[in-house]
């Protein structure tokens, strides 16, 4: 009789150790279960909030061609809002007119560039003098050696590229360029305008302060007429490339941010209305 009991309290345990491993495996099952239904969720969020901001990218392109000035967006960087499938969006537009072009802007536009975001005078012309050597085609004998040397004593593999910049991030190789400074200036350069001065109409500041010859009361003249467009809804240029920023966010804070740079083109039935030259998705550089 006590060994029957024994078998039977031997039998319990297991019991019990079975039912505590089938409990913690029950558990652990579901935690999988809620994590996978939550990464389902985000996932899906996310995808709605992207195809939101794509959606606004689209509106951009289109308001931006509108013949109705009254549907027409301007490309000065004001910020346009609508809700579309359950997203807020802003889309804001800057005609790349207005900003700095590294290719094509004058050492003085460029300088003056620089000392808007905070450099003294020497180094903002010192910086000036890079970034033109860097875009410049080899033109004397021994500048390609000079500019190496100069660039292996700042500790750097790599000289000036002698050719015209491909991207804006590329900038940032420059001699006496720093991240903070890019940063800083990123949204007031280009490499798509064209033009030897930004456009007064659509510069953002920091561009608008690297023109030539615009003294403080002429610059306010500029910022207020700028200001009146705006409360007006007035365009305020017919620029063929634009930077556009599309932001979307549902309401539970889930959020995308596209960054689109397009070229309107000129072209005959069936042909592409326009062209992209940089895409990017989020704020991050």
């Amino acid at each position: 009789m006590r060994r029957f009991s024994r078998q039977r309290g031997v039998a319990l345990l297991l019991v019990l150790w079975a039912c505590t491993l089938l409990a913690i495996l029950l558990g652990g099952y579901a935690v999988l279960a809620r994590t996978a239904a939550l990464q389902t969720r985000y996932q899906f969020a996310q995808t709605q909030a992207h195809y939101a901001a794509e959606a606004g990218v689209m509106r951009a392109i289109y308001s931006l061609q509108d013949p109705d000035a009254k549907q027409h967006w301007a490309g000065d960087g004001r910020v346009y809002p609508f809700r579309f499938d359950g997203a807020t969006v802003q889309v804001s537009m800057v005609d790349e007119g207005g900003k700095v072009d590294l290719n094509a802007a004058t050492p003085v536009v460029l300088q003056a560039l620089f000392r808007a975001a905070g450099l003294d005078t020497a180094a903002a012309g010192q910086l000036a003098a890079s970034v033109v050597d860097w875009r410049s085609f080899v033109t004397a004998p021994g500048q390609v050696e000079r500019g190496r040397a100069a660039y292996a004593a700042a500790g750097r593999d790599y000289g000036p590229r002698h050719g015209p910049f491909a991207s804006l991030e590329e900038l940032q190789q420059v001699l006496g360029m720093t991240p903070a400074l890019y940063q800083q200036l990123e949204p007031a350069i280009t490499i798509w305008s064209g033009r030897t001065i930004p456009d007064p109409n659509t510069a953002p500041p920091l561009a608008l302060a690297a023109i030539p010859g615009l003294d403080p009361q002429q610059l306010q003249a500029i910022q207020a007429a700028r200001q009146r467009n705006a409360m007006a809804g007035t365009p305020t240029s017919a620029g063929i490339t634009h930077s556009i920023r599309s932001q979307a966010e549902l309401a539970d804070g889930t959020r995308a941010v596209i960054r689109a740079t397009i070229r309107f083109q000129s072209g005959g039935m069936g042909a592409q209305p326009y062209s992209v030259l940089r895409w990017q998705e989020g704020d991050a550089e």
